[in-house]
């Protein structure tokens, strides 16, 4: 009934996500030939290429022969009991989507880190692939994953808006899985926002208000703001003095609600001076490549060439 679907960079964690009494599809999405993965003997290991997640879970469901796909991330832990509570999720009648419950162990003893409280954003966040089963006739359907977003962003809230619009029924299981708080190191915010190329492809997918649709915020337009100012300062002190004040209060807000450690300060004062840029150079860059895509398409009848092979 159920085929466990997990994709894989080779992380040292992938072993505590492979659930017991299932079948299991680990996709490896290195690009190159690396080490043997630690798996059991009886999980089923697939390769894709390095094309990111998207297409590593395509290539793990239209593997699978079952009626079920359950995608977990190679860095989650199923909690006591979860095959159990599983099957009961996927009991519910008229259900076509059922996404697990996630928890985040955060630090007791203290209040928690920037980095801590955007992965603790997970437990509240709709339709993530740390834990999600999708009936495999949905997938088939609507076509799986859109794998244009190569990374692990947006690529899931983008299936589940495609299923809901086709008339599938997603809800909200009963069963448990811990996600970890990963250290992605110092610039790891920054890096983060390459995720903003991949909201240029939601925008062009879905319209304004894609993120109305999925309970999701942002500060671009702050950002975009921020950004105007600091390339103005050099020929004004009041955009300089504008890009400070931006600048100072996002630190602010990010500092307030954490532990306030020296190092955690200095991180947040030098990451909310390069977010903003960062946010929109890659926004930009989103942008641009679907209008490259857009001229290819348009170009690709005169040269005889086939939007299939444009696209890929």
């Amino acid at each position: 009934m159920v085929t466990v679907v997990i994709p894989t960079v080779g992380r040292a964690s992938l072993r505590a996500a492979i659930p017991d009494g299932l079948p299991v599809i680990v996709v490896d999405d290195r690009p190159g030939e690396g080490e043997p993965l630690d798996v059991p003997a009886h999980v089923r290991v697939l390769r894709s290429g390095g094309r990111g997640p998207a297409a590593a879970r395509n290539v793990g469901w239209r593997a699978a022969g079952t009626e079920w796909v359950v995608f977990l991330d190679d860095d989650v832990v199923p909690g006591p009991g979860w095959t159990e509570r599983l099957a009961a999720d996927l009991a519910v009648p008229g259900i076509d989507g059922s996404q697990g419950r996630i928890e985040v162990p955060l630090p007791t003893d203290r209040r928690p880190t920037d980095a801590e409280r955007n992965t603790a954003g997970l437990a509240t966040a709709e339709w993530i692939t740390a834990d999600l089963a999708y009936r495999r006739a949905a997938l088939e359907e609507v076509g799986g994953f859109e794998e244009r977003f190569p990374r692990a962003y947006r690529e899931d809230a983008d299936l589940a808006l495609r299923l809901a619009k086709a008339g599938f029924r997603l809800a909200r299981g009963e069963r448990v899985t811990v996600h970890p708080v990963r250290d992605d190191g110092w610039f790891a915010s920054v890096h983060r926002q390459r995720g903003n190329a991949d909201d240029a492809l939601m925008r062009r997918l879905h319209g304004r208000e894609w993120r109305s649709m999925i309970g999701a915020t942002g500060l671009l337009p702050r950002h975009a703001l921020t950004t105007l100012l600091l390339l103005l300062s050099g020929r004004s002190r009041l955009a300089f003095l504008g890009w400070a004040a931006l600048t100072a209060k996002f630190a602010w807000e990010r500092i307030e609600p954490g532990p306030r450690t020296p190092e955690e300060i200095v991180t947040m004062v030098v990451t909310s001076a390069l977010i903003p840029p960062a946010a929109c150079f890659h926004r930009l860059r989103g942008e641009l490549r679907l209008r490259l895509a857009d001229t290819a398409l348009e170009t690709a009848p005169a040269l005889g060439v086939q939007p299939a092979e444009v696209a890929s």
